[in-house]
């Protein structure tokens, strides 16, 4: 089994990366294999809606999406985590996501039945919203989301301060215990 952990934030190293390392860590010690994909510094653009989706497993926009997604697809897991930017999800996650999603519902909806969810990281505000906007991505896929002892979400402005939020980490910690657990579940 694996997961992939995918960090929408335009910062290499910054408060969404860590958090999103923390959770695949706690997946990793239930023995799955466990992998980030920065989307920083990559070639990501907005869906064109184009249509060349309904025609086939593709996209006609040249650029770096199309080999994650089908990590995404090989996954048995998906994490899609971003920071929040003016009241929601960054535009770097939104145009991932869209498009990755486009292709997958249009394409045998290549996700429906694998287990993910959300994580987001906010400065103070915005975070309900982000995370209610990725959630429904999840849910639009057909996707199965573990709960944990709060939503996904931390606070922190300056690279590392996610680390000083101590529930915000123990809350992502036990949903990538619970994602792993589901997962487990579902291979028996």
């Amino acid at each position: 089994m694996n997961v992939i952990g995918i960090v929408g934030s335009p910062r290499i190293n910054g408060n969404t990366e860590l958090l999103t390392a923390h959770t695949l860590k706690a997946i990793a010690e239930e023995g799955i294999d466990t992998e980030i994909v920065r989307l920083a510094g990559l070639d990501i653009r907005p869906c064109n809606a184009c249509m060349a989706c309904l025609k086939g497993e593709q996209c006609s926009i040249k650029d770096d999406l199309f080999p994650i997604y089908l990590k995404m697809k090989q996954a048995d897991g998906i994490i899609l985590s971003a920071p929040v930017y003016f009241g929601s999800a960054s535009g770097l996650m939104k145009s991932f996501s869209e498009r990755a999603g486009y292709i997958a519902r249009n394409n045998n909806k290549a996700f429906t039945g694998k287990v993910g969810g959300p994580l987001v990281v906010a400065r103070r505000v915005g975070h309900n919203f982000a995370l209610a906007e990725l959630n429904f991505w999840f849910l639009i896929q057909g996707m199965i989301i573990p709960g944990s002892t709060y939503w996904n979400i931390a606070f922190g402005r300056n690279k590392g301060d996610v680390l000083k939020d101590e529930e915000g980490m123990t809350t992502v910690w036990g949903f990538g215990k619970a994602m792993a657990s589901t997962l487990k579940k579902m291979r028996n």
